[in-house]
Formats: C-alpha cells, sequence, structure tokens
C-alpha cells in the first residue's frame, strides 16, 4: 500500500471553528423507520474498577487543550495553506493502515523512520516514532450520518459491538445508532431511546491481525458531562480471559474525572496500578498507552501520569468502550463525546 508521507510538514490544522451539538432527545429515525438496534442481551467482560493514586513526570512535548466544551470544526479546504511560508506541502490521505519508509545511515544500515513535526501540536500524527512503527491512523475525513456508521466509509477500518449488553447490562452497544463523523470528528452520541440507554464501543480494524502483542495506542477527545455514562477504553485480551490482562486509559464518568487503570496479569479483578483523577472530560485531551515488555506506560497530553510493570504478555485489541456507569442513567440524560483523531503503532 502506498505510503501517505508529509514533505516539510508545517501547515498541520489551522482552522478550527466552535461546531454543533445534537439536542437532547433528539430523534434518530428510528422510531420512524421501525429499525434500530438489536435490545437482546449479550455477555460483556464483568465489572471492575477503583482508584489511587500515582506519580507524573515530563515525557513527550505537551498537547494543549482545545476549546473547553465546545464541538470541533475543521474547514478542510484551508489545510494546505504551506504557501504562507513559500513551502509545497504534499497531502496526507489518512483513515488507513500506513507504514512508511525506511531511512538508511550513513553506513548504510537501516533507521528509525523520523516521526512527523506538526507545527500545531495536537494534529494526528503521521509517520514513525523512534521505538515504534505507525500501523494505523484515522482523522475521520468523510462525514457519515447517524444510522450509517461503519458503512461503507468506514467498515474497512472500524468494527465493534453491536446489539451486546454494556457492563452494567443497563445499556446496549449499537456503533450504528450512535456514532456518526462529521467536521472531522467522530461524534458518539449517548441517549436513551425507547427505555434502553444507547451506547457504543467503536474498534480500529488492524491491518493483518485483530489484536497485537505490544504497542502504542493514542487519541485526541472530549466530552460533555453527561450523567451516568463513562469511557472504559481499554486494551483487551484476544483470548477473552481477564487473567491475561487488562489495560484501561482514559476511564471514568463523563460527569467526573477520568483515570489510567492496569489490572495484575494472573489475578482477575485485582488493580497493579489506577492513578487518581487527573482531568476532567470538557476539554480536548490527548491520551496515549504505550505497552512495552518492560511497563504499560499512561501518558495525558505528552506528560506521564503512570507506569505499571505487571505487562500482559498475549495479543489484546483495542476498544473505544463508552457505556453506562454502573447502572441506568438518567433518562433525559443526553450528549456527545468526540473522537478528533486515533493512531496505532507496533513496536519497530
Amino acid at each position: 500500500m502506498g505510503t501517505p508521507w508529509c514533505v516539510l510538514p508545517l501547515c498541520g490544522r489551522v482552522c478550527r471553528q466552535l461546531g454543533r451539538a445534537f439536542p437532547a432527545g433528539t430523534g434518530t429515525g428510528m422510531e420512524a423507520s421501525g429499525t434500530g438496534p438489536d435490545y437482546t442481551a449479550g455477555g460483556v467482560a464483568a465489572m471492575r474498577r477503583s482508584v489511587s493514586t500515582t506519580r507524573e513526570t515530563a515525557a513527550e512535548p505537551e498537547a494543549p487543550d482545545g476549546p473547553p466544551r465546545s464541538r470541533l470544526r475543521r474547514t478542510r479546504s484551508l489545510r494546505l495553506l504551506g504557501a504562507l511560508a513559500g513551502v509545497v506541502v504534499v497531502g496526507v490521505s489518512v483513515g488507513v493502515a500506513v507504514t512508511s519508509p525506511s531511512v538508511s545511515g550513513s553506513d548504510g544500515s537501516s533507521a528509525v523512520d523520523p516521526p512527523a513535526m506538526p507545527v500545531d501540536p495536537t494534529a494526528m500524527p503521521v509517520g514513525n516514532l523512534p521505538g515504534w512503527r505507525q500501523i494505523f491512523v484515522d482523522d475521520f475525513s468523510t462525514d457519515v450520518p447517524l444510522g450509517s456508521f461503519p458503512g461503507t466509509a468506514y467498515g474497512g477500518r472500524w468494527s465493534g459491538y453491536e446489539g451486546q449488553r454494556d457492563t452494567s447490562g443497563e445499556g446496549t452497544y449499537t456503533n450504528q445508532w450512535t456514532v456518526s463523523v462529521h467536521d472531522g470528528v467522530m461524534d458518539i452520541y449517548l441517549r436513551t431511546e425507547n427505555g434502553t440507554p444507547l451506547v457504543a464501543a467503536p474498534q480500529p480494524r488492524l491491518p493483518g491481525r485483530y489484536g497485537q502483542t505490544y504497542g502504542r495506542y493514542s487519541v485526541r477527545f472530549r466530552a460533555d458531562p453527561v450523567p451516568g455514562y463513562k469511557t472504559a477504553w481499554l486494551l483487551w485480551p484476544d483470548s477473552d480471559q481477564w487473567a491475561d490482562g487488562e489495560i484501561d486509559w482514559p476511564e471514568g464518568p463523563l460527569s467526573g474525572d477520568m483515570y489510567a487503570a492496569n489490572l495484575r496479569v494472573g489475578s482477575p479483578g485485582v488493580f497493579d496500578l489506577t492513578t487518581g483523577g487527573v482531568a476532567t472530560y470538557g476539554n480536548w485531551h490527548i491520551a496515549t498507552t504505550e505497552w512495552t515488555p518492560q511497563a504499560v506506560v499512561f501518558f495525558l497530553d505528552g506528560r506521564e501520569i503512570g507506569r505499571s510493570t505487571s505487562v500482559p504478555t498475549t495479543p489484546m485489541h483495542w476498544i473505544l468502550q463508552t457505556e453506562t456507569d454502573h447502572g441506568r442513567p438518567p433518562a433525559d440524560a443526553a450528549g456527545h463525546v468526540e473522537v478528533d483523531w486515533v493512531a496505532v503503532y507496533e513496536r519497530a
């Protein structure tokens, strides 16, 4: 597959506008059409979570927040303003599994590819990083209305739970009726319809594999403070055996604080690490998990917030599990979780 690559990527995202939110209670067309999610019960992993504290040290360049409690809008026609400096920028087509050209040293040996260095530190990273090879990116450049996700536009790159009950047993996972794409973001619209809380669990399809052993996972996101709902974005074992481990980041109620957690391998339900609340969801954040043979390390906006040496050693897959928060949410609770971009890496 051809490699998307920027030459002198000096522009990044140069135009962002405030977006609009779906108002609470807005219908989706499910009632009129008679179609919608299958509300049959399905098994999901047992409930788990706790909170403690850990340290914070500098690691990567910090990524500033976007506008608080707002909707990101990007005017894509302005993405090629490289002419400001008289340079030519080669456009990048994203939302696909990617590889990058290798770079040879002066002695002819192979070296790790240099990462793209966008002017905007919140822009989606394109290219390899030291020790990591990028294999998947998506910044949601193709609009898809509610009721049509993943469809033909995203079906080759995204899957996830559909029709299963969520962890609490109160909500039903349905990417089709909660996920849309507009203005450059994946929009997860949480609400109750016909007495059932509708939740989502989109999952990137990695090239040539379901999950992988070790990896780097990064996502830029924000959310409305919707009571009764939470994120539990996690790496879950391909074996579906809880004893093989679980890595959670970000996790927490949308109306409260997010935290990171790593469960102890071999001890289902026992935490090796949980951080205290490190941020709220209203502002834009970048959450990154680095999973290596040595440690599981969590970053928020480029700063390390915790690490654990209880390391899973079997393949795991990444799911943006967004669900009810340990029970039935208020019937009138509704709001949005927005994902600006995602990037996945394998060990180089």
